[in-house]
């Protein structure tokens, strides 16, 4: 009797102090962050029908697959807060099919899905068909890609584990090109480190700001151009997956005209898969610089703010192109409102029209990311507007807009662009350039206006970013 009263105090003693420990694991293990990695293959089949390529002109034709297209996700969790970052090896993808997303994915806080706007992947936005009067979406292929970033985000939630993270930070001007006046580069490049709490690579995160165009507008070969390198080559280094996001590309940063050379020193060519590879190899390097000097980095607690946006269609194009159905996306009554507007049930002459779209913030513990729906220019995430304007400018008076930076207060900051939508260029005002006399002496007017909105964007959406991250309704 005695022997058996001993054994059932150990029996309590052994619950009391190791089951109560297991106890306060779970217990932390909610308090921890949890990060998930994922990808799915988002390569449009040439067997079945025509794929028109994105990004130059029209009637280019995909010729054969050189390396695959992605959808890659991040899913974050803490207690229970839950949100998915997704990547698109895409020109675009338009506001109302990611909300189609977000709708089949429930319990999830937020949902960004992005572009990282691939000239080299197939037409998702209808502006790069046959002709400038033809679509070059297939609807179906636009499905298959909900589809699977609905798998990406499910399987990168199923991959969640405790984990650490470390964030670094570099520059690489010399992998810029600014084809535009005025020069201003964004050229920060922003890394994350995640590893699980046993030390093993769990993901990387990159953050760069380049128009992946290398390839140029005569490639017919499917390719996520230098991204695609880029990822492959951390991939195979670190031993974990990778997710790319692009962040401000306007301007336009572009990697065309950017000097590259070989081993042997010779500077290879724009529209070549040398220059395309050797190129994401540099951006690799890059990567490897920032994590170097990488620190300990707290991404928690998650906090998100989105809110809907209504922006003037001023673009004669673009409301041509939603007239011929080349462009097919829903339009609303522009009555001056930022945030409400009816929608547009027929075209009315007399009516302005205005396109729904979307803004976030995101306060990842010590990490702010600002969510933006379009290729925004440099100087208005800088707060390096021209002042003053050029003579030459269409509104040379206009305000300067609301930096976007300067509304991110937290030890890091990071941009995330063509992110929920792909409403084209965001220009600031007074740089704003269709009228002659051009600035800078041109003959000709830049290249920008034409893949706008309108003059009027930049400064709405640069307004509705402030008071999201100031919280005023």
């Amino acid at each position: 009797m005695v022997r058996y009263l001993i054994i059932l105090i150990f029996f309590v003693l052994f619950v009391f102090l190791f089951g109560g420990a297991s106890a306060e694991r779970r217990q932390a293990g909610l308090t921890e962050l949890q990060a998930g990695f994922a990808e799915t293959d988002i390569t449009p089949r040439l067997k079945a029908k025509t794929v028109y390529l994105a990004g130059f002109g029209h009637n280019r034709k995909a010729s054969g697959v050189h390396d695959p297209l992605k959808a890659r996700a991040l899913v974050l969790g803490h207690g229970k807060d839950k949100i998915a970052l997704v990547s698109l090896d895409l020109i675009g993808f338009f506001h109302p099919r990611i909300e189609s997303v977000r709708q089949r994915l429930p319990g999830f806080r937020y949902v960004l899905v992005s572009s990282t706007h691939n000239h080299e992947g197939p037409d998702t936005l209808g502006l790069w068909g046959a002709s400038p009067f033809q679509s070059g979406v297939d609807a179906e292929y636009l499905a298959e890609v909900e589809k699977q970033i609905i798998a990406a985000v499910e399987a990168a939630e199923a991959d969640c584990k405790p984990v650490h993270v470390r964030i670094g930070h570099t520059r690489a001007p010399e992998l810029l090109y600014d084809a535009r006046e005025p020069y201003v580069k964004h050229d920060e490049l922003v890394a994350l480190e995640f590893r699980e709490n046993e030390g093993r690579p769990a993901g990387l995160v990159v953050q760069w700001n380049c128009h992946p165009e290398t390839l140029g507008g005569k490639n017919t070969l499917l390719s996520a151009d230098f991204v695609g390198v880029t990822v492959q080559t951390l991939r195979k280094k670190h031993h974990c997956p990778i997710v790319y996001f692009s962040g401000t590309v306007g301007g336009l940063m572009t990697s065309l005209h950017v000097e590259i050379k070989n081993a042997a020193g010779k500077v290879l060519d724009d529209g070549t898969f040398e220059k395309t590879e050797r190129y994401g190899e540099l951006l690799a390097e890059a990567v490897e610089h920032a994590l170097k000097a990488a620190q300990p980095v707290k991404l928690t607690p998650l906090q998100v703010r989105r809110r809907l946006v209504f922006l003037p269609l001023d673009n004669k194009l673009y409301l041509l192109a939603r007239q011929l159905g080349v462009v097919q996306r829903e339009a609303f009554l522009w009555n001056g409102d930022l945030y409400q507007a009816e929608p547009a049930k027929e075209i009315k002459a007399d009516k302005p029209l205005c396109l729904r779209s979307e803004i976030a913030w995101l306060r990842l513990g010590a990490l702010d990311i600002a969510a933006i729906p379009g290729e925004i220019y440099p100087e208005l995430v800088l707060d390096k507007v021209q002042d003053p304007a050029d003579p030459g400018a269409d509104f040379p008076d206009a305000p300067i807009e609301p930096a976007l930076y300067k509304q991110l207060r937290g030890p890091h900051r990071m941009l995330i662009g063509l992110a929920g939508d792909e409403i084209g260029y965001i220009i600031p005002k007074r740089q704003w350039d269709e009228k002659a006399p051009f600035c800078y002496g041109r003959k000709t007017a830049p290249y920008g206006e034409v893949n706008s909105l309108g003059a009027n964007t930049a400064p709405l959406l640069c307004r509705a970013f402030q008071q999201l991250v100031q919280g005023k309704e």
